[in-house]
């Protein structure tokens, strides 16, 4: 069984304006997305800045999401590491406080071999018991690529290695990822702009940039999918794509963060080395969120 299908948000994590986490917050916003229809929650990915949280902050808003969430819908606890040792660590502490899964990006940097990726996965899959959602995001790890052969062996291989995000924006080598699969690998779109594309071919869902502000909308597109209303969730996908855009004007979650601002969500200031959105994109952004209908 699938850990979750349809729309799970990557959901934002708030800071207050001295940085420190804004737990208060963090609550609203996640009632928010169930009250949205979202069918999981991602924590402590990409779009949660992870990667300037200590391991200590990480940990605890991991903790403090399952808390909140309480059984509600699944919980995916980001805990990937360019260290296979910290990446082992965060995972199984992920598990230990009730995390249904766990995202685990490729390792950055070191930039690994299919055979050290291979190995690198597998050591993480043996030391726990949760499902594992491997993350492919060749544009944040140095190019670091989880081929499909390799993909489709880890899956083979390792009972709790289930599925993968995909968002190389390769679709030629996720149609390879589909046929060889043959159904084994659940796939999901890391990109909000291939949604129903990727459904199309027998994809998951898609773990969500656009849900942090269009929650209904993202899990509608899904179900759509799912329930045979194809032409309703290509409507969807299309009229969504110029707020997609727009989230993804500068480097996310910049843009997602100011969208939420304007909708008076719980947001808070970036975490340096990020800076705050360009007047021109803000304006952009607050005009496709109009037209789109969440402003």
């Amino acid at each position: 069984m699938s850990v979750f299908t349809g729309a799970g948000v990557a959901i934002v994590t708030p800071f207050k304006e001295d940085g420190s986490i804004d737990y208060e917050g963090f609550a609203k916003n996640i009632e928010y997305q169930i009250a949205g229809g979202t069918d999981a929650i991602i924590v402590c990915g990409t779009t949660g800045e992870a990667a300037t949280m200590t391991e200590e902050e990480h940990l605890d808003v991991i903790r403090y999401c399952i808390k909140v969430v309480n059984k509600r819908i699944p919980v995916i606890a980001g805990t990937g590491s360019n260290c296979t040792k910290t990446a082992i660590y965060l995972t199984k502490e992920a598990e230990e406080a009730g995390a249904d899964a766990a995202l685990v990006v490729t390792p950055y940097y070191n930039k690994a071999t299919q055979k050290g990726l291979k190995q690198h996965f597998e050591a993480v899959a043996k030391a726990v018991n949760i499902p594992l959602i491997l993350y492919n995001i060749p544009g944040r790890t140095g190019g670091v690529n989880i081929l499909p052969e390799t993909m489709v062996a880890l899956c083979e291989e390792n009972e709790n290695i289930v599925g993968v995000k995909d968002a190389t924006g390769n679709f030629s080598q996720l149609v390879k990822l589909m046929s060889l699969a043959k159904g084994r690998v659940d796939v999901y779109s890391g990109n909000d702009d291939q949604v129903v594309p990727l459904l199309s071919l027998g994809g998951k869902g898609v773990i969500s940039v656009l849900s942090n502000v269009a929650p209904k909308q993202t899990h509608d597109m899904c179900q759509k999918f799912f329930d045979g209303d194809v032409d309703g969730a290509r409507q969807i996908q299309l009229d969504a794509l110029p707020l997609i855009n727009a989230l993804f004007c500068e480097v996310n979650p910049i843009p997602v963060k100011k969208a939420m601002a304007l909708q008076g969500q719980p947001a808070g200031p970036l975490r340096m080395p990020l800076t705050e959105m360009e007047p021109e994109h803000a304006k952009l952004l607050e005009q496709e969120m109009k037209a789109f209908g969440v402003l």
